[in-house]
């Protein structure tokens, strides 16, 4: 395999984007993760278990690239996954991580209609309303991811229960994601920099004396917030609540981009980690591209960031179709190589690709 070189250069970041060249490396990537999903390319002695959060973020975003793909193979692909695991959620009943897979099942019942799609997590979820968890947000106090008190979190659980609501009508899964969100919100958002702590253990620390603010972990939050947004009536109060947030990170982000294009892992401490990552640049190239193609952020201001950011991680595939530079799991910032890829790094680039498809032209 050839791995990716990082040798992005300034007029590569002003490359023109066009829809085709978006949507065939989004192919290109796709199917080499899906010929490549029980592969090991982050030092794991096994694959990730199908129902695990980390494939529940790839199917996120292969779920979004199958609404563009004009190939039902990857809806096929992503069926297969529910049938194969009887549309069950993962192991841990109230842990966030263990819910992501529900996000993939939900817009599988919107294509489908089958309502055994969805079935076992309206159950699950439906056991938590009546029995919440009663722990705390302190880390590491008992029981404690029984709630959302890490940020990668509000990527995991939220939009699901914003996927219910939007579906059944039903109030109650609204009114439970909006009690636990601002918990977590109020627990872990920096308001001095619109940045959230990834949990309780990082809020206080320095790392080269700045604050330590994970960029995937924003990333998980940044795209989390526009998956959620979808679901709601922008007439809302609550859609207001999550606007308000959203427009605050988006404001940061733009600020702290690398002259390359990508988002630093420690996202203040840029001179610290020169090293590209692209699982965070490519939830927040996905984001800001979603509030262009919405009308709430401007155009102008907004779409150069979007275009050094798509530029510089498209920089990163390879030209089999892996994409490198992805961050291994962790909670930190950190390190990353070319040869090193994850699942949940390839559904942030194709949930990306099909927001910058859209604002290119696409159809």
């Amino acid at each position: 395999m050839a791995f990716a070189v990082f040798t992005i250069s300034t007029l590569s970041q002003a490359q023109e984007i066009k829809p085709n060249d978006v949507k065939k490396v989004m192919k290109k990537v796709a199917d080499w993760q899906i010929e490549h999903f029980n592969d090991l390319y982050s030092g794991h002695k096994k694959p990730h278990h199908p129902l695990d959060w980390t494939n529940g973020a790839l199917y996120v975003g292969m779920v979004k690239w199958a609404g563009i793909a004009d190939d039902d193979k990857y809806y096929n692909w992503l069926k297969k996954i529910g049938d194969e695991n009887e549309w069950k959620l993962h192991r841990r009943k109230y842990h966030a991580d263990d819910h992501s897979v529900g996000q993939l099942y939900v817009d599988l019942y919107r294509k489908y209609k089958e309502e055994y799609m969805i079935e076992q997590t309206k159950e699950q979820f439906n056991f938590i309303l009546f029995h919440p968890a009663q722990t705390t947000l302190q880390w590491k106090s008992p029981y404690h991811q029984s709630r959302w008190n890490w940020c990668d979190a509000l990527f995991m659980s939220p939009p699901i229960w914003a996927k219910l609501y939007n579906i059944t009508g039903e109030e109650k899964y609204l009114d439970f994601m909006m009690t636990e969100y601002k918990a977590t919100t109020d627990f872990l958002f920096d308001r001095e920099e619109s940045l959230y702590y990834r949990d309780e253990s990082y809020i206080g620390k320095l790392d080269n004396s700045t604050k330590i603010f994970w960029s995937r972990g924003n990333g998980w939050v940044f795209a989390g917030l526009t998956n959620i947004m979808n679901e709601l009536n922008p007439q809302s109060k609550e859609y207001r609540y999550f606007l308000k947030i959203y427009k605050k990170m988006a404001d940061k982000l733009l600020t702290i981009q690398t002259p390359e294009g990508f988002w630093s892992m420690s996202l203040l401490g840029q001179e610290f980690y020169p090293t590209p990552e692209t699982s965070g640049s490519s939830f927040y190239t996905y984001g800001l591209a979603w509030g262009i193609n919405k009308g709430i952020l401007d155009k102008k201001t907004y779409s150069p960031a979007v275009q050094k950011g798509w530029n510089a991680i498209v920089n990163c595939v390879t030209k089999e179709g892996m994409l490198g530079y992805v961050q291994p799991i962790g909670a930190a910032p950190g390190k990353a190589w070319a040869d090193k890829t994850e699942v949940y790094g390839t559904g942030a680039f194709l949930s990306a690709g099909t927001e910058v498809y859209k604002l290119y032209g696409g159809k």
